[in-house]
């Protein structure tokens, strides 16, 4: 099996190293197409009004410097294009990806586009609290058990497979839990700070709410809960009961 490894953290970080191990148990041929900085949420973009450049690091390893999305994009029609990769895998992201978290992620989106180009994709993300040390651990552990799970049973080619770990110690892991999507109580915030030569500059971020584990069935209250979240996504975003209502109504 040829595997693609992504991410949006950035052709150094250190879960781009976790989930190329846990590839390489899976196949030998295994190749590294990232970004060449953090691209974190850079949400679905393809650079379209600039150019793109591949840099080769060593064997079967690159960098570019675009998105997450570009380097899928780029691995399948440049790259590897006379032999496309047969999985992707995109992570391990630094940091959650739940809730709606998703519409932001370019871990999520990397595996968005190579299911876009017809591969089977999963991305995955370690859980941690700002500040403190990211539990690497727990992915390095739990992801060979995830995705030879999802492999053994497979999935439709229009999903993709997210996959978050807790923040909790390996040993410490309740399983592994299929949920759907949940819904953060977050506030937005914006802060506003001057420059030197007396401009205001702003920077903008969200804080979710303390304590909020989120309904039962969803990844929050999976993660709450100690289990590793895996929620199958796809691209309808067909609101299908309003659109019933609205086929009535408009002609």
């Amino acid at each position: 099996m040829r595997i693609l490894v992504t991410n949006d953290d950035g052709v150094m970080a250190r879960g781009l190293k976790v989930l190329e191990r846990a590839a390489r148990a899976l196949s030998k041929d295994v190749w590294v197409v990232a970004p060449e900085t953090e691209q974190s949420a850079s949400a679905h973009s393809l650079s379209l009004h600039r150019p793109l450049r591949i840099r080769p690091i060593s064997r079967r390893r690159y960098a570019v410097d675009g998105s997450p999305t570009d380097c899928v994009y780029l691995a399948f029609n440049k790259i590897l294009v006379k032999n496309p990769p047969e999985l992707v895998l995109s992570g391990v992201n630094r940091g959650s990806n739940i809730g709606e978290d998703v519409t932001y992620s370019g871990t999520v989106a990397a595996a968005m586009e190579a299911m876009l180009l017809g591969a089977p994709a999963i991305a995955f993300s370690q859980v941690y609290e700002d500040g403190e040390r990211v539990g690497w651990p727990t992915a390095e552990r739990w992801l060979p058990k995830v995705m030879r799970c999802l492999m053994d049973q497979g999935w439709p080619a229009n999903i993709l497979m997210n996959v978050n770990f807790p923040d909790t110690p390996p040993d410490k892991v309740a399983g592994i839990r299929a949920c759907k999507q949940g819904l953060h109580e977050v506030e937005d915030m914006l802060e506003e700070r001057i420059d030197p030569r007396g401009r205001p500059y702003y920077w903008v971020g969200m804080t979710r709410k303390e304590n909020h584990a989120g309904a039962p069935g969803t990844d929050l209250r999976a993660i709450s809960d100690g289990y590793v979240a895996v929620t199958p996504l796809h691209l309808d975003l067909t609101h299908k009961p309003t659109l019933k209502q609205l086929s009535k109504t408009i002609s």
